[in-house]
């Protein structure tokens, strides 16, 4: 057979080890893994790994929140994510009182004819009355089978009640539920007092988010899903506490998985006292902790207790939506309140896991695509399609040089936002072209794909 491409000289990093093999591809797929492919084009990756395109299974473009809507939308945010190495991202449908099918439909069509990758959506549930779950095997027979909970923010959040018929019903029509865990009282509580004291700028912001809430949340969520019988993901796991719970709930048997973060592996709470108003730029729910938490998320990837990293992407530019935190106080007493939470990272979670995974000897080349490609397309029913090298799976493909460096610089960068919050750290291993269905996108960290040329993936 003549493949239309072969990628030679690279190692493939694949569900079997390092392969050193060439890569045929023809009609979008991976056809062949072998040496001496013909091909009527070829890539050299001599030197350079190949690995599959990276899955983002926590994305949030193009999301109003409040006044504002999330800096990047369908096109700049995927065209990123291309840049980045990413070429699928799963996203959030947020029903806002439509029934599931039609917000479904909505959202799809938002991101049709926008998305420079693949997309594939979670829908949330913000309520458990009957009329709403019995619409929840049609959402998934209709290629969403993710349902995002949460247990806290005004209008999100279910109570324990709620959530067991959420999850019962989730479970029953054989989805997962995603679950943001964090326990609304404590919050609450650590809120009004902090406010009540005049203790308002942004460093206040982790104290009034503790780590017991978190560790309490996510305990609680896995017990009562354990109850209902429901798989459960925990997303962006940020602390110790978290990341033991679902350790200790897979050692039982339990269906259940956590995803970390970027920002959760390399940042800290110090990032908050960064001079003026500077340290809003850090603000995202669960926020920043500390070193120690850094090192337990690490070692649990690593151990295979934690199951991916997704980013959170949800970014909010810094001058006109994250002062507002600062405009709606006066100057000596801003209120990290009502500072919109989230950050971007859209594009540089495959780097900055090889630099400070692989690199640093936390994580095995094996490991770092597993969390970055493999488990986010098998959890979220895309297994055997996207984050595996193998013939039969979709040809998005990353060529990712090892040895190049780079300086971290919002110029670097293609998410559509005045900051960074990893300016000036250094990495070595970077991105050199991103293939989607066959197709090139990205080369040299600029993209030359097509906006608008990313399909919605149903998951299965």
């Amino acid at each position: 057979m003549i493949h239309e491409t072969a990628i030679r000289g690279g190692t493939l990093v694949t569900p079997r080890g390092l392969v050193q093999a060439d890569l045929g591809i023809a009609g979008g797929l991976i056809m062949a893994m072998g040496p001496d492919l013909r091909a009527a084009a070829e890539i050299d990756a001599t030197g350079k790994l190949v690995i599959p395109g990276a899955v983002d299974p926590h994305v949030h473009l193009q999301m109003p929140a409040g006044a504002f809507t999330s800096s990047d939308n369908w096109t700049t945010g995927t065209i990123a994510a291309a840049c980045g190495g990413t070429t699928t991202v799963i996203d959030f449908v947020e029903p806002d009182g439509q029934e599931l099918l039609p917000a479904l439909a909505a959202r799809r069509a938002e991101a049709e004819g926008q998305a420079a990758v693949d997309f594939g959506l979670h829908m949330t549930l913000c309520d458990a009355r009957p009329e709403t779950l019995a619409q929840i095997p049609g959402v998934v027979a209709a290629g969403c089978p993710s349902f995002k909970t949460y247990l806290t923010y005004e209008g999100f959040k279910l109570g324990d009640a709620e959530f067991l018929l959420a999850l019962s019903a989730v479970g029953a029509a054989g989805g997962i539920a995603l679950v943001h865990a964090e326990n609304d009282a404590m919050i609450g509580f650590e809120k009004r007092r902090l406010l009540a004291a005049g203790l308002t700028a942004p460093r206040w912001h982790g104290a009034a988010r503790p780590a017991a809430a978190e560790g309490e949340a996510v305990e609680r969520a896995l017990a009562l899903a354990e109850v209902a019988g429901c798989p459960l993901y925990v997303v962006h796991v940020s602390t110790r506490r978290g990341a033991e719970a679902v350790a200790r709930a897979r050692s039982r048997g339990q269906d259940a998985w956590g995803e970390t973060c970027p920002q959760y592996l390399l940042l800290t709470r110090d990032a908050y006292d960064l001079p003026g108003f500077e340290g809003a730029k850090f603000i995202c729910s669960p926020p920043l902790r500390d070193a120690d938490d850094n090192a337990a998320l690490w070692d649990g990837l690593a151990a295979g207790e934690l199951d991916a990293v997704g980013t959170d992407h949800c970014p909010f530019l810094y001058e006109g939506q994250k002062d507002l935190g600062r405009r709606a106080g006066s100057a000596s007493l801003p209120s990290f309140d009502r500072v919109p939470g989230g950050m971007p990272g859209i594009e540089l979670r495959l780097a900055l896991l090889y630099t400070f995974g692989v690199a640093a000897g936390r994580l095995s080349l094996e490991r770092w695509v597993e969390v970055c490609c493999s488990a986010p397309a098998r959890l979220f029913g895309l297994g055997g399609r996207k984050g595996v090298l193998a013939p039969g799976a979709d040809a998005d493909i990353v060529i990712f040089d090892p040895h190049r460096e780079v300086t971290v610089s919002r110029g670097l960068l293609h998410e559509r936002c005045d900051y960074t919050p990893y300016e000036g750290m250094q990495l070595t291993g970077y991105p050199e072209l991103t293939l989607l269905a066959g197709r090139i996108i990205a080369a040299g960290g600029q993209f030359v794909g097509v906006a608008g040329g990313g399909r919605f993936l149903p998951g299965l």
